[in-house]
């Protein structure tokens, strides 16, 4: 394996550990209600911008899998969106702790996490889709359908409608953007690298997963 092929995932690793390290040790803006708690931005905020990506590439490999009908396309698609559903929970968990001290629950009712919950919903029920068909073929073109519904459904559910409507959260509806007023400039130079790492991270693990997949499948053939 050349440095050609695995500097993203030395890259990605490097900035994890960067992340982990300044995201813990830093200075943070002292703000009130925040207090530490600022901290999770580093973790939940980058881990549902490498979840959107993972979904977003899983969509297209779902969309070539229809065009073309190579299998393959259909694993990698399942690896992207398995990985993407696990960034999902992480994010989840890391916000309900966050609004477990700032908004005093851990699962307040808001139009965001409501959208969210439905949203994970969904991609849930694309692995349980999954597991319902033996015949391959017929189980990748029906997933890869699901797959651009729900992709389809999840983005604006969690993006668009939150932000018109009232809601706890920053930059939805009508609140300023978390960034707007609470993050300085040395913030930034951990929350912009946390993006990117989680961002690779996820991508390495979608690699491997599909790599996995490929195996299994190639078991079952002989």
């Amino acid at each position: 394996m050349t440095l050609k092929n695995t500097w993203w995932k030395i890259l990605g690793a490097i900035l994890i550990l960067y992340v982990s390290v300044a995201g813990l040790i830093g200075n943070v803006p002292r703000l009130a209600i925040l207090n530490e708690t600022i901290r999770n931005v580093y973790f939940h905020v980058p881990l549902w911008f490498a979840m959107m990506t993972l979904m977003t590439i899983s969509m297209v490999k779902s969309f070539q899998y229809l065009r073309k009908g190579n299998i393959e396309l259909d694993q990698s698609a399942y690896a992207y969106a398995h990985v993407a559903f696990l960034f999902g929970i992480l994010g989840f968990l890391t916000g309900a702790t966050w609004g477990n001290y700032t908004w005093g629950s851990p699962l307040p009712i808001d139009p965001k996490l409501i959208a969210v919950e439905i949203g994970m919903l969904i991609y849930a029920a694309y692995f349980i889709l999954r597991g319902s068909f033996d015949d391959e073929q017929k189980k990748a073109r029906l997933s890869a359908v699901y797959n651009i519904f729900a992709y389809a459904a999840f983005m604006p559910l969690v993006w668009i409608l939150p932000r018109i409507t009232a809601s706890l959260h920053p930059g939805n509806g009508g609140n300023p953007a978390f960034g707007q007023y609470d993050m300085d400039n040395e913030m930034r130079m951990v929350f912009y690298p946390a993006v990117i790492g989680w961002t690779l991270i996820g991508l390495w693990i979608s690699n491997l997963k599909f790599r996995i997949k490929k195996i299994e499948h190639a078991k079952l053939e002989k």
